[in-house]
């Protein structure tokens, strides 16, 4: 017997193989050929959007150079002689200016102010409610206004506020003589914002709602422990939550800023409440439609769409460089 097997040492083994080297990775990312090989199906819903855009959104753009040409029906497409600014200095130096765009920012402004912290408002207060029927009640009736279609809101706030309407019998009741609310140039802006809030501020609501549901618990409990009330929590811990929410929904307000609810006052103005109801789009509709001035309403068009363009820009900026959140 070998030395070995009399002290009861092991039997030899084969060394350790060294491991297998690790499989190399492909440096750089994936070209955009591999991804759209891959994952197809994705990028194939997306067709439909971007011809949408394309078709609607992009390729009408073109026909903004008859702003600097002059359009004659049966003629070339894109006009027929260079005008250059001659329709732009005619809408900045004619007598209507002045009133539709002093209309136009009273509207932008009214809607801005009342549109916008209504959701939030209405956000904060559902959030404190801890009865799970009453808030989805509550969240029910106040964002069902947004599927109504426009016709309908406009039908509806014409029958109300009507002479023989339900409010003018209920200022009668009081001893009050009927008011002719859709007549009257003083109120078209009351009965505009007033009919928008309630339309669009339950559908802003649920959007605030999402963002409210994703703030840390832990903050709230750490307030309480600091001795903060209820208000305190909501100041300092609650409107911090969704601050990127407000400044993305603010940011986008102020771009249609100037294009207020055209399909609404279409509906809701006449000829008695154009000093307070006329806005830039309203007669961009009247001069190109009606009177065929093509090129006027191009030139007017394109002048509002340059000051939303700046407006948004600017208020993008101002909100990176003081809160940082933008869009872009």
């Amino acid at each position: 017997m070998s030395t070995s097997a009399m002290t009861g040492s092991p039997p030899l083994t084969e060394p350790a193989q060294d491991p297998p080297p690790p499989r190399s990775i492909p440096s750089g990312r994936r070209t955009w050929r591999q991804a759209l090989r891959r994952d197809w199906q994705l990028y194939s819903l997306a067709v439909l959007p971007i011809l949408f855009f394309l078709v609607f959104r992009y390729l009408p753009m073109i026909g903004n150079v008859i702003a600097f040409r002059r359009f004659q029906p049966g003629g070339s497409i894109l006009g027929e002689d260079w005008v250059g600014l001659r329709y732009v200095d005619m809408f900045l130096s004619g007598p209507a200016f002045w009133q539709v765009f002093r209309n136009t920012l009273w509207m932008g402004l009214l809607t801005l102010l009342f549109c916008f912290p209504v959701p939030i408002i209405l956000a904060l207060l559902l959030n404190e409610v801890r009865r799970t029927a009453l808030k989805r009640f509550v969240q029910s009736v106040s964002y069902l206004p947004h599927f109504l279609s426009i016709v309908i809101v406009a039908g509806i706030t014409m029958q109300m506020l009507a002479s023989d309407g339900p409010v003018n019998h209920v200022l009668s009741a009081f001893g009050h003589d009927p008011i002719r609310f859709i007549q009257e140039p003083e109120w078209f802006r009351t009965i505009y914002v007033g009919s928008e809030v309630w339309q669009t501020a339950g559908w802003g609501t649920i959007l605030y709602l999402a963002a409210l549901s994703t703030i840390d618990d832990d903050l709230y409990e750490a307030a309480r422990i600091d001795g903060a009330n209820r208000w305190q929590q909501t100041w300092h811990v609650t409107l911090p939550g969704i601050r990127p929410t407000m400044m993305t929904l603010l940011i986008l307000n102020i771009g249609t800023f100037m294009a207020v609810g055209f399909e609404k006052i279409m509906l809701l103005y006449n000829p008695l409440t154009y000093p307070t109801a006329d806005v830039i789009s309203t007669y961009l509709y009247r001069t190109g439609i009606e009177s065929n001035s093509f090129s006027y309403a191009a030139a007017i068009g394109l002048f509002e769409a340059v000051i939303g363009l700046v407006l948004i820009t600017s208020a993008n900026q101002m909100s990176r460089k003081t809160v940082g959140t933008s869009l872009w």
